[in-house]
């Protein structure tokens, strides 16, 4: 995966990019496993990604739902035995 960033919120801590490899778009949030941070990053639509960019507080909902797992299904690169928890 190489992922780029196309908007990033500091304050809710997310960002929404494209995986330049694949072609497909993201929304990320920074999780932490104790000894290693690391981003988890969700797939998004095309039409999810120009929505979020263009309304953020309802990509702000979406990263709340993947903080509590509700997404899961949409994980770009599935978590290890030691799945960190969002920061």
């Amino acid at each position: 995966m190489k992922p780029r960033d196309a908007f990033f919120s500091r304050a809710d801590r997310y960002s929404l990019g494209i995986d330049d490899e694949s072609g497909r778009h993201f929304a990320s949030l920074p999780v932490s496993a104790g000894v290693v941070d690391y981003e988890e990053y969700y797939e998004l639509t095309d039409e999810q990604f120009a929505h979020f960019l263009a309304v953020p507080t309802d990509a702000v909902i979406f990263i709340e739902e993947c903080g509590r797992r509700e997404h899961d299904d949409l994980l770009m690169q599935k978590p290890g035995w030691n799945r960190g928890i969002p920061v």
